[in-house]
């Protein structure tokens, strides 16, 4: 694992056409911490990739500041013609999406590998 920003760790593997990270969420309060969504924007500038793969199997809680810096990415990346995938989520979390009227907006998947061929989606 490497660390990312202050309290966040990730593993990032580099697929054909994309970027796989796996986030690890702090243990405390995220709030404080640098902007995520800058820290992955960098990563994926150095990587010269748009398209990524975030696994999230290891975040407890997709709360509002971590979905804020999902949107926030997501954007930054839609605006470069690629995508963010999400995969690994706790079945909790595919409800915290839902709640806040995110899960259209990212398509969540059970592994990386779906990811990253756009297949076998969870039914809502």
């Amino acid at each position: 694992m490497l660390a990312l920003a202050p309290g966040w760790e990730m593993e990032v593997d580099r697929g054909p056409g994309w970027l796989l990270v796996k986030l690890k969420s702090p243990e405390r309060d995220a709030s404080d911490t640098p902007p995520l969504a800058d820290e992955l924007w960098s990563l994926l500038q150095r990587h010269f990739i748009y398209r990524l793969v975030l696994e999230l199997d290891d975040v407890r809680l997709l709360h509002s500041y971590l979905l804020g810096q999902l949107v926030l990415l997501d954007k930054r990346i839609r605006e470069h013609d690629g995508m963010m995938r999400l995969c690994g989520l706790s079945s909790f979390n595919r409800r915290v999406l839902r709640l806040h009227g995110l899960d259209l907006r990212f398509p969540t998947y059970g592994d990386p590998e779906e990811a990253v061929m756009g297949c076998g989606r969870k039914p809502r």
